[in-house]
């Protein structure tokens, strides 16, 4: 196959723990052909998408140095590729909706791209968890400061998040006690401008905040439980948190038979569902990851079953 990767710049990207560079070793090793392409590259020309696409080898250096090498970009109509893979990171701001656009208009001559642009914008990843509210612990979304001081007189113990974020970005933790209340909602609401959630605080994020991978509508047999740092509410790998990975307990597997068929139907076949608890709290669809800590710790190859749903969907 020829895979095109949609990808932030080259030397961003960590091969010690990217799931791109993950699926992209995996592809190499199958014997598929690969490409690189920044959001920058896709135009709109002469009727059809087409896209300044680099042919990309992989080198040894895969220590985070030297990784790559790259020839000359080469102007080429998406649908000339077998499978254009979409996995630029957030935010999810307008530069990524046209790309989306971009992409939709490239699917309807052909092209094959994974996550489904439409799919991709109809999910937003902190709000698609109202799709499934059976799953959620309690959950406001709204800009109105009322509603929010509300909600945390009810549950005493809340955490606010902006819907465009990634990484645990601007998310904070209050108390009804906290003396900070009107300074973070007037932050992230821009004193009323910008929507946000509150969802009711889930102390089972002390054992970690759970990375679901669903490949095609399946799970990945194990989550990786990312555990908050002494002090620290958020469990992301970037801001401290450990990654453990577990298996899937049997909660975890009820959320992910669950939303996986549903998800997939959508078009979206690499889906990163983060669970607290029993609780749903976000579906990630733009660049999931966690492949690598899942391999490194387990042994379970997920970039392998990533790379057999993606030859299963070509042939």
């Amino acid at each position: 196959m020829k895979l095109a990767f949609i990808l932030d710049q080259l030397d961003s990207i960590r091969p010690y723990k990217d799931s791109s560079f993950a699926m992209m070793r995996e592809a190499a090793t199958r014997g598929h052909q690969l490409f690189s392409m920044e959001q920058g590259d896709l135009v709109w020309r002469r009727g059809e998408t087409i896209g300044f696409a680099r042919a990309l080898e992989l080198t040894s250096g895969a220590d985070g140095h030297h990784w790559y090498r790259t020839a000359e970009p080469k102007e080429t109509p998406l649908q000339e590729f077998s499978v254009v893979l979409m996995r630029k990171d957030p935010p999810f701001n307008m530069e990524y909706v046209y790309s989306t656009y971009l992409l939709e208009l490239a699917e309807k001559q052909g092209a094959r791209v994974v996550n489904s642009p439409r799919g991709v914008r109809d999910h937003n990843e902190k709000l698609a968890i109202a799709k499934f509210p059976q799953f959620t612990a309690p959950t406001l979304v709204t800009r109105q400061e009322n509603l929010i001081r509300d909600f945390l007189a009810e549950y005493g113990d809340i955490v606010l998040k902006p819907l465009d974020g990634m990484g645990g970005a601007s998310v904070f933790r209050i108390h009804s006690a906290d003396h900070n209340i009107s300074v973070i909602l007037e932050t992230l609401t821009h004193y009323g401008t910008r929507t946000i959630m509150a969802q009711r605080y889930i102390p089972e994020i002390t054992q970690g905040d759970k990375r679901i991978l669903l490949i095609a509508g399946q799970p990945v047999p194990y989550t990786l439980a990312r555990i908050p740092k002494a002090g620290e509410s958020r469990g992301n790998l970037n801001v401290g948190g450990t990654g453990v990975a577990q298996l899937l307990t049997r909660r975890d597997r009820e959320i992910a038979e669950a939303l996986g068929p549903a998800l997939y139907d959508k078009g979206l076949m690499l889906v990163g569902l983060d669970v607290i608890g029993n609780y749903l709290t976000e579906i990630n669809v733009t660049s999931p990851t966690c492949m690598r800590e899942i391999a490194d710790q387990t042994g379970f190859n997920a970039a392998g079953m990533m790379l057999d749903a993606l030859e299963k969907m070509f042939n």
